[in-house]
């Protein structure tokens, strides 16, 4: 029994973690790992350090990354690197069409589609962005905070209405491709 108590406890922290996913992935992978989560340009030193490797073994990856379009690079001497949301978008895109039929895809777009005009109608407005400050600020705290709340399920919407779209036209094509048109008229 304490056996089994000293393996969870000591697999459940922070530092066994970070050992066993150094242990278990390659540099590259690591980077990968770390790249994902990178919004704003970071050097591959930077990158390297978070990703417990050499800033060598991380421009290395970083190169491949790169190239095969999953890294947007910024500069030479340094370069600064970070995740290419493009690509990102296109893997999520290309994830729903191939996990879910077009009925299913459709029935979920259309379910955003009612929301978003319903927000629509609650704001006043045609889209988050033409909200204006003071609508959200007028009133109390628990107010605002609803409305910030709100506003924020909207663009959230707004961004998975696109995205179903790409993906339902991604789906039907993969249909018409492969000679299954019955199920998607």
């Amino acid at each position: 029994m304490s056996d089994d108590n000293t393996r969870s406890s000591s697999s459940g922290s922070p530092s066994e973690a970070r050992r066993r996913w150094k242990s278990e992935r390659t540099t590259f992978q690591r980077v990968y790992d770390v790249i994902t989560g990178i919004t704003d340009y970071a050097s591959a030193s930077a990158i390297a350090e978070r990703a417990d490797c050499s800033p060598d073994g991380a421009r290395n990856a970083l190169t491949q990354l790169s190239e095969m379009g999953i890294v947007d690079q910024r500069g030479s001497r340094p370069a600064e690197y970070r995740r290419n949301e493009s690509y990102f978008r296109w893997k999520r895109v290309e994830t729903l069409a191939d996990e879910h039929t077009p009925a299913e895809l459709r029935e979920r777009l259309d379910d955003l589609l009612e929301e978003d005009t319903d927000l629509q109608q609650s704001f006043g407005v045609p889209a988050p962005d033409a909200v204006s400050v003071a609508r959200i600020e007028d009133g109390d705290h628990a107010a605002v905070h609803d409305r910030l709340e709100s506003l924020s399920r909207w663009r959230t919407v707004r961004r998975d209405i696109e995205l179903l779209q790409r993906a339902l036209s991604r789906a039907d094509a993969q249909r018409r491709d492969s000679g299954d048109l019955g199920a998607s008229a």
